[in-house]
């Protein structure tokens, strides 16, 4: 290109940039006038009004005019709601959540009540097994020898006790009859010669009415003896279920929590990592303090049975000791069966003499041995201990009112735990954010007089009737942070 073709495009360009800056200015020009004129006049011009024909108001205008009208009324149909009502609307829908969740937890529990209970029993087991299983590795037995001596050695304790409570019913068993029989004709003589002066033809036709019936219910009788022969291969299949859990849960039970903590969430894991040993700890100081307190209530009542020549006084201590694994009525409900027996043996007054010697050890189990000996890491209330039996035994019977105490103290335990460190977490971001604060050279809130020590944001958030969420305090930590914090 020649020198005056060069310069011809360099014209033009420096015109087209000319002219572009020109109309750029004259757009501004315009837009300024523009804002001028509209901050002069900020409504359009007013129509002259015409008193027969009523023109409608624009969108803007009528709901200025709906706003100047109702002052008081809410922005949004959700500010009218009371918040009260609002919270308990909402915990209203989560906690029908959550007793859904419950139903159905508990469904697969009935469902599955042997699996349920044996499990439960093979805990309890292990608990009170595992120290012995830590101490023989302390002193240099490998984990599965440990493990089998101990297991073993529970196994042979317990064919022991079997053993001997057999052999004392066999020995005393011929005494036993005579007396209930003599018992039988002591209460014959007293309904024929007492305040009832009833006949014998009368006691002998009550007789025949009890024969009759149970002739006529034979079929019922007969169903029964299966449904007792099915309850009896059940509990045979939950013993040796039992047995096969507990032997794995003294060999493997670290790998076993190791496995279950990797199938929870990432982040719920640090906080059930430092619950399970504490839930650990706690349940396994009350399998052994109840084998405690069930060891002295079956002695004291045992020893008082035999010091009123009560028979079979040693099977009813361990009948009485088994019952005592639940708290605060099982000693008083297997003792009954000794009241009975001393009133067929011995008469009225030694069965009293025995419902006494039972309400005195309770007392003292009740007021004595449990604070003492179960101590402050596993006390539940006296009214949740009654309920959790009651709704035990109602869910899966006896092995229910067994395993429904222990289950409430490790509840207890875990949820005490995960509040203090959920509130240690708190008190760490806290004092996070002040130090922040202190390095970026925020002022810190004063306290403010009116609201006692609470700052100025936090009364007005108050005052304003707000929740705590709003206010900033929510019971969670920020958003992708947890409590770490332990107590």
């Amino acid at each position: 290109m020649s020198r005056v073709g060069r310069w011809g495009v360099v014209a033009w360009g420096k015109s087209a940039a000319a002219r572009t800056a020109a109309r750029m200015e004259e757009r501004r020009r315009e837009a300024e006038e523009l804002l001028r004129r509209e901050a002069q006049h900020p409504g359009p011009p007013p129509v002259p009004a015409d008193p027969q024909v009523r023109t409608p108001p624009t969108p803007a205008s009528s709901s200025s005019y709906h706003r100047e009208s109702h002052l008081g009324r809410p922005a949004t149909p959700a500010e009218a709601v009371p918040w009260a009502l609002r919270v308990a609307a909402e915990s209203t829908w989560r906690l029908l959540l959550l007793g859904a969740a419950l139903y159905v937890v508990f469904r697969v529990v009935t469902t599955l009540r042997i699996v349920a209970l044996a499990f439960m029993a093979a805990l309890l087991i292990a608990a009170l097994l595992q120290p012995t299983v830590a101490w023989l590795r302390r002193h240099g037995l490998p984990r599965a020898l440990a493990a089998a001596l101990t297991f073993l050695s529970g196994l042979v304790g317990i064919g022991l006790v079997g053993w001997f409570v057999v052999w004392q019913v066999t020995t005393n068993l011929e005494s036993v009859t005579s007396r209930v029989q003599q018992g039988v004709d002591q209460l014959r003589d007293w309904l024929v010669k007492g305040p009832l002066h009833l006949t014998d033809k009368q006691i002998s036709d009550f007789a025949k009415q009890i024969s009759k019936a149970i002739g006529t219910n034979s079929d019922a009788i007969t169903s029964a003896g299966f449904t007792g022969v099915t309850i009896a291969v059940e509990v045979l299949t939950g013993v040796v279920l039992a047995a096969f859990c507990t032997f794995f849960l003294l060999y493997d039970g670290e790998r076993i929590w190791q496995w279950t903590l990797r199938g929870l969430p990432r982040h719920s894991r640090y906080a059930m990592a430092g619950a399970g040993p504490r839930a650990w700890a706690t349940l396994t100081s009350y399998v052994r303090g109840t084998v405690l307190v069930a060891f002295i209530d079956s002695v004291c009542i045992g020893i008082g049975i035999e010091l009123l020549n009560v028979p079979l006084a040693v099977p009813l201590a361990v009948i009485i000791f088994l019952g005592a694994f639940v708290p605060l009525v099982g000693a008083l409900v297997t003792g009954t069966v000794a009241v009975l027996i001393a009133l067929v043996t011995q008469g009225p007054f030694t069965a009293a003499m025995v419902l006494v010697v039972l309400v005195a050890v309770q007392q003292i189990e009740g007021h004595l041995l449990q604070p003492l000996i179960l101590g402050r890491a596993v006390r539940v209330h006296p009214l949740a201990v009654v309920l959790a039996v009651a709704s035990g035994s109602i869910v899966a019977g006896i092995g229910g009112a067994v395993v429904s105490v222990p289950l409430v103290a490790v509840t207890n335990t875990v949820v005490g735990y995960l509040r203090r460190r959920n509130a240690a977490g708190h008190e760490v971001f806290s004092a996070l954010e002040a130090a922040q604060d202190e390095q970026l050279g925020y002022p810190r809130p004063e306290p403010s007089e009116a609201t006692g020590g609470a700052t100025a944001a936090d009364a007005a958030g108050t005052d304003r009737g707000t929740a705590p969420e709003e206010a900033g305090g929510s019971g969670n930590p920020p958003s992708g942070q947890s409590g770490t914090g332990d107590s």
